[in-house]
C-alpha cells in the first residue's frame, strides 16, 4: 500500500495539464475561480477513475477512430486553455477579457486529459496490495488517490495565487502566464509525440 501511495504522489505531483492549469487559473483569475476550477478537476478525475475501473476506457480506446477523436479533442482543449491562461489579464486590444474556466472547465479537462487516463490506468490496474479482496482494494485506492490528489492540486493552485498576490508588473505577470501556457503546450507536444 505504501508503494501505491508513493506512486500516486509522484504520478500526480509531476507537471501535467491538471496541476499546470490549476496554477495558471490561480495566477490568472485568483482564489475563488481557481477553487471552482479545482473542484471541477476533482470531479473529472474521479469520473476518469470510474471509467478506468469499470472498463469503459478500455472499451472506448479499443476503437482507433474514437481514440483519435478523443486525442484531438484533448489537444484542442489543452491548446485553448493554454491560450486563455497566456492572455488572461493582458491588454492586447483584440483579445477580450474572458471569464475563468469554472467547474465544468475542470471536468472537461480531466475527461479529455491523456495524463489522467494514463495515470489512473497505471494505478488501478497495477500496484495490487489486496489480491483476495479486489473491491476493497479499489475502494482503498480511491481513498488514497483522493487523499493525495486534493492537497497536491491545492498546492499548485496556491502557487498560482501567490504569484497573483505578488502584484507583479503587468509584463512580468504576462511572462509568467506565458510560461505556464507554454508548459501546458509542452505537455501537449509530449502527449502527441508519445501517441505517434
Amino acid at each position: 500500500m505504501l508503494t501505491f501511495a508513493a506512486a500516486v504522489f509522484f504520478l500526480i505531483v509531476t507537471p501535467g495539464p491538471g496541476v499546470l492549469s490549476a496554477a495558471g487559473v490561480g495566477a490568472s483569475f485568483g482564489a475563488r475561480a481557481g477553487t471552482r476550477y479545482v473542484a471541477g478537476l476533482f470531479i473529472g478525475t474521479n469520473l476518469v477513475c470510474l471509467a478506468v475501473v469499470s472498463g469503459l476506457t478500455a472499451l472506448l480506446l479499443a476503437d482507433d477512430r474514437i481514440r483519435a477523436l478523443l486525442f484531438f479533442a484533448s489537444i484542442t482543449y489543452l491548446c485553448y486553455l493554454a491560450f486563455r491562461i497566456a492572455f488572461a489579464g493582458s491588454k492586447v486590444a483584440f483579445i477580450e477579457s474572458q471569464s475563468p474556466p469554472g467547474v465544468f472547465g475542470g471536468i472537461l479537462l480531466q475527461t479529455i486529459n491523456p495524463k489522467a487516463y494514463a495515470v489512473n490506468t497505471a494505478l488501478f490496474t497495477g500496484f495490487g496490495f489486496m489480491p483476495d479482496s479486489l473491491p476493497l482494494e479499489i475502494a482503498l485506492k480511491f481513498l488514497i488517490v483522493n487523499a493525495i490528489w486534493i492537497p497536491i492540486h491545492f498546492a499548485w493552485l496556491w502557487l498560482g495565487i501567490t504569484v497573483r498576490r505578488m502584484n507583479l508588473p503587468t509584463t512580468t505577470q504576462r511572462l509568467i502566464n506565458s510560461v505556464m501556457a507554454l508548459s501546458m503546450l509542452a505537455v501537449v507536444l509530449l502527449a502527441a509525440w508519445a501517441q505517434s
